[in-house]
């Protein structure tokens, strides 16, 4: 009688699981992408003339290989006012696809509106974060109260998304 050896075990994965989501990456656009309050355009930056009637809007190029680069490890969404704007506009200036928009109430509205819209596209469950350039109080006490990881990334709206930032981000993917 021949006996076999013990089999090893390996973690399984189940044929039918789904892999886990990734984590979110809600992306505001002024004061984030368009460092609207710096007296003249900071450098490195160009003016889109979107809407005639209005300043222009300050790009940096160099944001959409960036964000493209997060996109690997995150599901981004726009979390903005702009909201189907952003993806009409922005997104092609950045080379970026379209990406699902956070529903916000009829601009202008308190940004401490956006937390409930927000609370609500995120879910409770989700890892997220959240780059702006106006967290509120509200934001912060959301972030809080959450068990899922929670990770708001304050923006200086003078002078825009950073690579410092970028870096946070990938960190915090990383230590999840």
């Amino acid at each position: 009688m021949t006996i076999d050896p013990p089999a090893a075990h390996a973690p399984h994965a189940d044929a039918d699981a789904t892999p886990a989501p990734r984590p979110l990456l809600l992306m505001d656009v002024d004061g984030a992408l368009n460092p609207y309050a710096a007296e003249t355009c900071p450098e490195g930056y160009r003016e889109f003339p979107f809407f005639p009637d209005e300043e222009p809007v300050r790009l940096c190029l160099d944001h959409g290989p960036w964000l493209v680069d997060l996109a690997q490890h995150f599901e981004l969404a726009w979390a903005t006012g702009w909201e189907d704007g952003a993806n009409e506009h922005i997104a092609p200036v950045l080379g970026l696809p379209t990406w699902p928009v956070v529903r916000f109430p009829p601009v202008p509205f308190d940004p401490s509106e956006k937390v409930p819209a927000i609370a609500a596209h995120v879910g409770a469950e989700r890892p997220v974060a959240w780059v702006d350039d106006a967290h509120t109080p509200e934001a912060w006490t959301w972030m809080r109260a959450r068990s899922a990881p929670t990770l708001l990334v304050p923006i200086d709206p003078t002078v825009g998304l950073t690579s410092e930032a970028v870096d946070q981000l990938r960190a915090w993917h990383a230590a999840l």
